[in-house]
């Protein structure tokens, strides 16, 4: 019995073509069931060939709204080259809301190179790196804080060691007109998803859009602006699709470095944090970042919790209660170049 993924799209084919990525994966109710993850292909002649993907992790909205959006109303008469969309690629954590799959517990960006023999997640994410990355100039991955945290806006890309490659990615990172941005440096092992862009020998770009489990019409309109910009500065399309009005000049960017544990301030045991500041706050060492209560010993005054080191704020837990481990408030570090 096959055990792998069915792929209905024809890469090479020109037109428009919508069906479903197939996982056959038994399960109790119905032994011969498949997750289907929605694709879209369109293709109009030759050109750059851009894929587009969200819900890697199920509880990030912004991309997976943006890019239903654009399913409908991308034209294919009005686009040069290929565009393929892959709004829910974690479909079953989707569904339920949840940042990994129900059905294996996997954390789609932590799965790559995956393996075609494992657990669905495994599958998908050997299918991504090794079939569907490859055939594309660029991925882009939308991401967000998710329902456990609020997070800075802000586009990201990993160091590469092609030279010619990495001066691309930084110009299309710097074309997605964010105000900030990282160049993460996880090694050509990372089991990321632009770590999989990387090995596969495509441009790998991603980001924050937003956070909380939910959209704002801020989040929406940076996660819509972002798309139409890459659109635009690739050459697949010769106008915004999604945005409402037209683009506003993007503002300066500036680069920000997150490298060090002392960047963040970690539980160590169960509590409620209350945050002190909010994200773009610039703050110093020893700043007050937060308080951390205790609802289970009223009698003890909540705890200061301060920062060990500079920066930007760029992410804090939104959860107020909070176990031993928890990342509750993160700064970056603005850096030049």
């Amino acid at each position: 019995m096959h055990s792998g993924l069915v792929n209905p799209i024809d890469l090479f084919r020109e037109g428009r073509q919508a069906g479903h990525l197939a996982i056959p994966y038994s399960v109790d109710r119905s032994p011969y069931y498949q997750i289907r993850i929605p694709i879209l292909r369109l293709k109009n002649g030759e050109g750059p060939s851009l894929l587009l993907m969200a819900g890697n992790h199920g509880d990030e909205y912004e991309g997976e709204l943006q890019l239903g959006r654009l399913m409908r109303q991308l034209d294919i008469t009005k686009i040069r080259g290929a565009v393929t969309i892959l709004p829910m690629a974690n479909l079953p954590a989707v569904m339920v809301a949840k940042r990994c799959s129900p059905f294996d517990g996997g954390n789609l960006n932590r799965a790559f190179p995956g393996d075609p023999a494992g657990t669905p997640t495994a599958r998908l994410a050997h299918f991504l790196e090794h079939d569907l990355f490859p055939h594309h100039d660029a991925v882009l991955d939308l991401h967000s804080g998710g329902t456990s945290m609020a997070h800075l806006s802000c586009t990201l890309i990993e160091r590469q060691a092609d030279a010619e490659r990495f001066a691309r990615a930084v110009t299309l990172m710097r074309a997605m007109g964010a105000a900030h941005a990282f160049i993460a440096d996880n090694g050509p092992a990372a089991p990321t998803s632009m770590g999989a862009a990387g090995r596969a020998g495509t441009i790998g770009l991603s980001g924050e859009f937003g956070g909380g489990g939910t959209v704002s019409p801020e989040s929406m309109a940076f996660t819509a602006a972002a798309i139409d910009r890459l659109l635009v500065a690739l050459g697949i399309a010769g106008e915004p699709v999604l945005s409402r009005g037209p683009l506003a000049a993007p503002p300066a960017l500036q680069l920000l470095s997150l490298s060090r544990h002392s960047q963040g301030i970690y539980a160590g045991r169960r509590g409620w944090f209350e945050p002190a500041v909010p994200l773009g706050a610039h703050v110093s060492a020893g700043d007050l970042a937060g308080w951390y209560h205790d609802l289970e010993r009223l009698e003890q005054p909540e705890e200061a919790l301060r920062f060990a080191e500079g920066g930007i704020v760029i992410s804090h837990r939104l959860h107020c209660d909070s176990q031993a481990g928890d990342c509750l408030i993160q700064v970056a570090e603005p850096i030049d170049g």
